[in-house]
């Protein structure tokens, strides 16, 4: 089955229509797969070079601090102990990869479910073209603002028009990705999504 999405300019005037699949804009939304998406997603981010040091690691002297009776306190046999300041740390976090597997099939069905949650939202903008004249910030931020996309993703085609990227930089709200770029996290961490005419055509070749 397929849908009808409109079309508008960067200025806000009607263009047309465009007919898209339903089985990619309009699947049932799914919080489950979403928050499975995100997780994988966040976790391949992670770096994993946080570490701490246990007792074998730790510098310090082998000595026994103290003979072992009549001294009246708890034996001790190292100060590299973890009861002592600057000992080692028991089960702290070593450098390790943070990223589990997730199956291509979930990873589609997550972007289908993220695109299709837009459109019930009704937060999904198609656009003709995402191309600016001028890699001017403010005219970019004033032409957001009358179409009141103030907290918003991009997605244009396989090569990003430069002058929107340029102006988008330094916009703290508004992200720009090609269309090979666009993920689940990215989708959802934004309120609206923009998707160039090109970009809505890729990602049905790609999810279909």
């Amino acid at each position: 089955m397929a849908m009808k999405l409109d079309i508008i300019s960067l200025d806000n005037q009607p263009v047309g229509t465009i007919e898209v699949d339903d089985e990619v804009f309009g699947a049932p939304v799914r919080a489950d797969i979403l928050a499975r998406m995100v997780r994988w997603q966040l976790a391949r981010r992670r770096a994993g070079t946080h570490k701490t040091k246990g007792l074998s690691e730790v510098r310090g002297t082998t000595k026994k601090p103290y003979k072992q009776k009549g001294t009246g306190r708890a034996r001790q046999g190292s100060l590299r102990s973890p009861q002592f300041r600057g000992g080692g740390i028991v089960f702290g976090p070593v450098v390790r990869s943070h990223e589990h597997d997730l199956t291509k099939k979930v990873r589609k069905l997550a972007m289908k479910v993220a695109l299709s949650s837009k459109v019930a939202e009704g937060k999904l903008v198609v656009v003709e073209n995402a191309a600016v004249d001028s890699p001017k910030t403010k005219e970019l931020a004033a032409r957001l603002g009358k179409l009141g996309w103030g907290d918003v993703l991009i997605v244009g085609g396989t090569e990003l028009d430069r002058n929107l990227s340029l102006a988008a930089a330094n916009l703290p709200h508004v992200d720009v990705l090609p269309q090979q770029g666009a993920n689940v996290y990215d989708i959802l961490r934004r309120d609206t999504l923009v998707l160039s005419r090109d970009a809505v055509q890729a990602l049905e070749a790609r999810l279909k």
